[in-house]
């Protein structure tokens, strides 16, 4: 499954669990209005290496980064990581669709 497809997956499935979420954008985005017109790229100026899905599940804050195939985490994603958790955060690394279902099956034992 490839990343974009595994990342609609995760908020489809918590969405439908009832689980405030989403999709944290941190790419550059395209304006038709910069250079006369002709349109061009807005840089992302938000902070670096932050989860591409975020939720936050009984006021816990839960970064989401999904992983696919050769993926992996750049230097920026692993120090966000690291003080996400320090914060008292959670943070999990989606890779497949059953790395879904597990966060899934743990949100609903703890919820329960």
């Amino acid at each position: 499954m490839k990343t974009n497809q595994l990342t609609s997956l995760l908020i489809k499935e918590l969405t439908n669990a009832g689980i405030l979420c989403w999709r944290q954008n941190n790419q550059p985005t395209h304006d038709t209005k910069m250079n006369n017109g002709y349109g061009g790229y807005r840089a992302h100026n938000g902070m670096k290496g932050v989860p591409d899905v975020i939720a936050i599940i009984d006021g816990q804050f839960i970064g989401l980064e999904v992983k696919a195939g050769k993926d992996r985490m750049s230097p920026e994603q692993i120090l966000f990581k690291r003080r996400c958790e320090r914060a008292g955060g959670k943070y999990v690394i989606i890779k497949e669709k059953e790395d879904v279902d597990k966060l899934l099956t743990s949100i609903v034992r703890t919820i329960v």
